[in-house]
């Protein structure tokens, strides 16, 4: 299943895309002047040159790249970070550099992927008690299986 969605692109860079018929999420892109050097747990903001306009029934999600985390320690922030339906301004990505050195991020790096998600709406139904379930309020590990 696909979608339209309308997207402006500011910078010089192709759109996202899909890189293979199963994939999730479409990578976006760094859009910047000046090469960033991030020092060691130095996190930023970084452009991408993108918006969009999306449906209303959806949001769409900011997930790290695999590759970037593992290569280089530098994954998103606020992860998966939400864009709503509303928005409409610039995709930016907020990054962050977990490993012991410095990283660059260039112009047109891939430094994320964006996935579309289905949202669904809420209605609260007030009661003055919850159903009982075998779990009950046991949270944080409370079974202590490995």
């Amino acid at each position: 299943m696909s979608i339209n969605v309308q997207i402006v692109n500011k910078s010089h860079h192709p759109l996202p895309n899909y890189a293979t018929i199963g994939s999730s999420g479409m990578d976006i892109r760094a859009f910047i002047d000046t090469p960033i050097i991030l020092q060691p747990f130095e996190r930023i903001l970084i452009p991408t040159g993108l918006y969009i306009s999306i449906p209303e029934h959806l949001e769409v999600q900011i997930r790290p790249r695999s590759g970037l985390a593992i290569k280089q320690g530098i994954t998103c922030l606020n992860t998966p970070g939400t864009i709503d339906a509303d928005y409409r301004g610039e995709i930016k990505v907020i990054l962050i550099n977990l490993s012991n050195t410095q990283q660059v991020i260039s112009d047109g790096d891939r430094i994320a992927q964006m996935v579309f998600q289905t949202v669904e709406k809420a209605n609260w139904v007030l009661v003055e008690n919850l159903d009982n379930t075998q779990r009950g309020d046991g949270g944080f590990g409370h079974t202590g299986k490995q």
